[in-house]
């Protein structure tokens, strides 16, 4: 759709697929001579070098070729071999808040929690805990089997699940193989799968010298808040309201919404969570153009005071950071006398450009 005068090619298609393996000179030639959407791309790794051959001769054209393909692990491992500096990237997560809601109704967080935010679940009205247990099932069966050759599905699966009951939290390698029965490096190896496929984020820590005694793992989160609770067995909306990661379940949601603001403006997220020893935390620090920005994220719709310890704690410790905000469960959006920022969910949207 954003490229209607360019022809479409898919190597999904078996016969496409043969004739660009074994001629993509000729494939080339006959289907994508003046540019073209070629779909799939990492199942003919031999097309990037003559495309790299075809962009070498002509450098002034730009944009003549798009390539697309769901195995970002194997395709950016060959993208960065042949086309290493003749390439823009953009990465096409699940909707943004703003892409899902622009035109609908102000969503019940319960609902938006279940459904998730996968374009073809929202699109085509699909039941969300069928769609997403197809998803699992051809994802495990097929993109994990070809990447790791994984035996024990039905062990990757368990893992799945345990990352999803440990979304919003702080990993800890060991605790989630010792409770998967696998070891470390066997864990290590899934979740690195599971973050080039886009199932998962980690964030990082961010680092400052004005207190060393900081936590330096990351926080683990599902890219898709719908895929997390799916595999928590939340199978409709009235289950999310009083489930015991409920909290987790809406820091995932803000979280991810954050970075993909970020993705989709094609600047890298520059999203951190800080901890200290003591336990003193804010959720996020955002590294904005004008400084620091420390966010902290509330299920609820009633704010305490309590609610901005973490983050005058670390403006104490760092007098360069920019006033605070808060998003939380409730609607409005308030200025508070403090200068601290109160963003309700369902002016999530734009955050991220107010702030930049």
């Amino acid at each position: 759709m954003t490229f209607p005068d360019k022809p479409y090619v898919s190597l999904e298609q078996l016969a496409l697929r043969d004739y660009a393996l074994n001629d993509p000179q000729g494939f080339l030639r006959d289907y994508a001579a003046g540019g073209a959407v070629i779909d799939e791309i990492q199942r003919a790794p031999g097309l990037l070098s003559e495309l790299q051959v075809l962009v070498d001769a002509d450098p002034t054209r730009k944009g003549a070729y798009i390539i697309t393909g769901s195995h970002q692990f194997l395709l950016m491992e060959r993208v960065t071999q042949s086309l290493a500096g003749r390439t823009a990237i953009l990465k096409l997560l699940p909707f943004s808040f703003q892409e899902r809601y622009a035109q609908a109704a102000q969503p019940e967080i319960s609902q938006m929690l279940f459904e998730g935010f996968y374009p073809r679940i929202l699109n085509d009205q699909l039941d969300p805990v069928e769609a997403l247990s197809f998803y699992l099932t051809t994802y495990v069966e097929r993109d994990v089997r070809e990447i790791m050759a994984v035996k024990n599905l039905a062990l990757f699966t368990r893992f799945l699940r345990l990352c999803a009951g440990r979304t919003g939290q702080i990993l800890n390698i060991n605790s989630l193989a010792a409770d998967c029965g696998i070891n470390h490096g066997t864990a290590r190896a899934w979740l690195s799968v599971l973050e080039a496929s886009f199932i998962i984020t980690l964030l990082q820590p961010h680092f400052e010298n004005f207190n060393k005694r900081l936590v330096k793992s990351p926080k683990l989160y599902f890219w898709d808040v719908g895929l997390a609770a799916h595999l928590l067995a939340i199978e409709q909306p009235g289950q999310i309201t009083h489930h015991p990661l409920v909290g987790a379940l809406f820091e995932t949601f803000v979280v991810t919404e954050l970075m993909k603001q970020r993705l989709n403006m094609v600047r890298e997220p520059r999203l951190y969570y800080w901890r200290d020893n003591a336990g003193h935390e804010v959720d996020l620090l955002f590294e904005s153009p004008a400084g620091i920005v420390p966010i902290e994220i509330k299920l609820g719709a009633t704010i305490q005071q309590s609610a901005w310890k973490g983050i005058d704690h670390y403006r104490k410790l760092n007098a360069a950071a920019r006033p605070g905000l808060l998003i939380c469960g409730a609607t409005e959006r308030q200025q508070r006398s403090n200068g601290m920022l109160v963003v309700g969910y369902p002016h999530i949207g734009d955050v991220i450009a107010g702030l930049a």
